[in-house]
């Protein structure tokens, strides 16, 4: 028969980071060969020296206790096999082992049925590290009567139970308050805790996403958790609610008047960039009519004003060039007779012979060289 449990899943009444830090953990992975109840007995008889749920100084990771305690998690003990853990003579870790298991799975209200038997056991054994030593007796009663075990949480008990058991110990004229070896009942943390490197159990949690239980220095340093401002900072926040409303409409005058110089600000800059664009499109609307207008002159129009401005105008070579004497005169006219000396003596013959030596003598003064017409 299987033991009456909360019936809640064990990932949900084992804290998170213990839990997938076991999960994850090599050495429980290496017990997936171990198949029956009592070869895990053996293992927790020949590796087990401590029950607390990490393993200590700066290792990293749950301790061999809590990953053999999963392991009978999932092998889902029943009452025989209980019976079996909690009387067993040759290790005391196994009979803790046992404790610890009831104390997660079983139901609130047997608790106390399978605990009553062994409240005052007078077998001395160190649940911690650091040599403690301490009975069986006190163990399973700080069981019933903490919520704090070491650097985890425990499930709640109810608190109408939890007076039943207080009852029940006062009965047996027992102490009813957390004796403190399985850590303070508090969770600032206790002097055997604190030994602990605050790196390792900050570095456990904040790697699945949770602050470390049970430790101030490690919650402080959570990145979940966020840090309060300094208290001048809150003061000074708290304090800005009560300034007069004199003091907040000149703050909003301020801001009005700033607002009205950039506004200010911003309008001459616009119209600076209006201006300068306007410029820039005229002188550039010019440069292309002026290409247009030497584009639209004809081919033959261009080359006959090159033409002429290279062919020698006679205005200009006549204002430069003078006949300088009677023998360049004489030579034109040697020429001009040869080329027109027939039709001269047929216009003498014609009856214009009186005139010929008027013409003749008067020849240096009607032809002149680079003259434009005749006279």
């Amino acid at each position: 028969m299987e033991i009456q449990t909360s019936g809640k899943p064990i990932d949900t009444l084992l804290e998170k980071v213990l839990c997938m830090n076991i999960l994850s953990s090599d050495y429980f992975k290496e017990l997936y060969r171990l198949k029956t109840y009592h070869e895990v007995i053996d293992e927790i008889y020949n590796q087990v020296d401590h029950v607390e749920p990490w393993m200590t100084g700066n290792c990293r990771g749950p301790s061999t206790a809590f990953c053999l305690l999963y392991k009978f998690f999932t092998m889902k003990l029943t009452v025989k096999q209980m019976h079996g853990l909690l009387k067993h003579t040759d290790s005391p870790y196994i009979r803790a082992v046992g404790f610890l298991y009831l104390r997660y799975v079983a139901d609130p209200k047997t608790l106390w049925g399978w605990y009553e038997p062994y409240v005052k056991d007078e077998e001395e054994f160190s649940p911690g590290s650091t040599g403690r030593m301490t009975t069986m007796g006190v163990y399973v009663r700080d069981l019933l009567l903490g919520q704090y075990y070491f650097d985890t949480l425990f499930p709640r008990i109810p608190v109408p139970v939890l007076r039943q058991i207080t009852a029940h110990l006062e009965r047996l004229k027992l102490p009813t308050k957390h004796c403190g070896v399985t850590g303070e009942s508090t969770r600032h943390g206790s002097d055997d805790t604190a030994r602990r490197p605050p790196s390792v159990k900050a570095a456990l949690s904040v790697s699945f996403g949770q602050r470390a239980p049970h430790r101030a220095s490690t919650r402080d340093s959570s990145p979940v958790r966020r840090a309060l401002p300094p208290p001048r900072e809150r003061d000074h926040r708290e304090d800005e609610p009560r300034r007069s409303p004199s003091s907040h409409r000149d703050r909003d005058r301020a801001y009005d008047r700033d607002r009205s110089s950039r506004d200010r600000d911003r309008e001459r800059d616009r119209d600076r960039d209006r201006d300068k664009r306007h410029h820039e499109r005229s002188g550039s609307r010019h440069r292309d009519s002026g290409s247009r207008r030497s584009r639209s002159r004809s081919p033959s129009r261009s080359r006959s004003l090159q033409v002429s401005d290279q062919r020698p105008s006679p205005f200009r070579d006549g204002s430069r060039e003078r006949p300088s004497s009677s023998s360049g005169v004489s030579s034109n006219l040697a020429k001009l007779k040869d080329l027109y000396g027939d039709a001269s003596e047929k216009k003498g013959g014609d009856g214009y012979g009186g005139n010929r030596g008027r013409k003749d003598s008067s020849t240096e003064e009607v032809i002149r060289l680079g003259g434009s017409t005749w006279r």
